[in-house]
């Protein structure tokens, strides 16, 4: 289903949008806004995806086991340690 819908744009997204148009990219202007806008939906709905992991970590790490700073610099560099013997560095 499709809506009708007046907007406006200013004179340079007219004629970007018109080159698309003329280049054969879209068929129409409508096409080029309807693009625009999925685009800005993915956009934002991969931002939220991203804002919800961090909370999800964040709640993770405030739920988990408290690891005084110089245990977590021990605990990184016998990581990076295991990790380059693995590779043979």
């Amino acid at each position: 289903m499709t809506v009708k819908a007046s907007v406006s744009i200013s004179d340079q997204q007219d004629a970007f949008a018109r080159e698309m148009v003329s280049q054969g990219r879209y068929a129409s202007l409508s096409a080029v806004v309807q693009r625009g806008l999925d685009l800005l939906r993915e956009e934002t709905e991969a931002r939220q995806a991203e804002i919800d992991a961090l909370r999800a970590v964040l709640a993770d790490r405030v739920s988990g086991e408290f690891v005084p700073v110089s245990e977590g610099r021990e605990r990184t560099e016998a990581m990076i340690a295991d990790k380059r013997h693995a590779r043979g560095l």
